[in-house]
């Protein structure tokens, strides 16, 4: 099939490699475009473990801080394979959603031991804070990025969607879908659609693209990159 890959473009890169690998051909069509913020190193006293929601985030820390003997609690696999590739050493995957990081943060840390600390970008999906607050952890998020959304499709999706060739469109976040939906709708593309299946990690983004005149939209069995993938067999 013929995908287009809508990631930010430092994880688009990844992704494309692996559709390569499942006899797919990808384009990169980044509907985000991250930022991040500069400043001083984080000061990380009285942190027992770093929790992070995206591979963004891992990118964001470590332009900030050189500590990598933290434990790096991580929402998914992708965003621990990132952890890894800094160099943390204790990377432990929740292989779902927010929900099951905060579970994750519940069985392995003790909430008398310090703070938990969460690099993330400046808008957020989920309650994380909400969750671990609940369970008497004390949680500090520090904004270390911001995700910008793209003003107009970029040239080699919208030439793929005119000649109806793609396939299907790989969605991973509400913001992402969000845009997809608002820029094909600006520049007169559901038309385009009727072919086109939409590929949802989770619900939540699903529901942001549910309005367009798709073939299909199919939403991941678990909110990660293994059951997104797995839907193009």
């Amino acid at each position: 099939m013929r995908l287009l890959v809508t990631r930010p473009a430092e994880d688009a890169e990844r992704l494309m490699v692996r559709l390569a690998v499942l006899g797919h051909e990808g384009v990169a069509a980044p509907l985000l475009d991250v930022r991040t913020i500069a400043g001083d190193a984080l000061d990380l006293s009285g942190v027992q473990a770093v929790l992070f929601t995206s591979a963004n985030g891992v990118r964001a820390f470590a332009e900030r801080s050189n500590n990598r003997t933290l434990p790096a609690l991580c929402v998914g696999d992708a965003t621990g394979r990132e952890a890894q590739a800094v160099g943390f050493t204790d990377v432990r995957s929740a292989g779902g959603d927010v929900a099951a990081l905060a579970a994750l943060a519940s069985a392995t840390l003790d909430p008398t031991a310090g703070i938990l600390l969460h690099p993330a970008g400046s808008k957020v999906a989920g309650d994380l804070a909400g969750m671990l607050e609940a369970a008497n952890f004390c949680y500090r998020r520090e904004v270390l990025y911001e995700a910008v959304k793209a003003t107009q499709l970029p040239p080699a999706a919208r030439i793929s969607l005119k000649a109806g060739e793609v396939d299907g469109v790989l969605l991973y976040s509400p913001r992402t879908g969000s845009a997809f939906a608002d820029l094909v709708m600006k520049e007169s593309l559901g038309r385009t659609l009727g072919r086109v299946t939409a590929y949802c990690l989770s619900t939540a983004v699903a529901n942001e693209v549910q309005g367009l005149p798709w073939k299909a939209v199919r939403t991941a069995a678990r909110p990660d990159e293994a059951a997104l993938l797995a839907m193009l067999a």
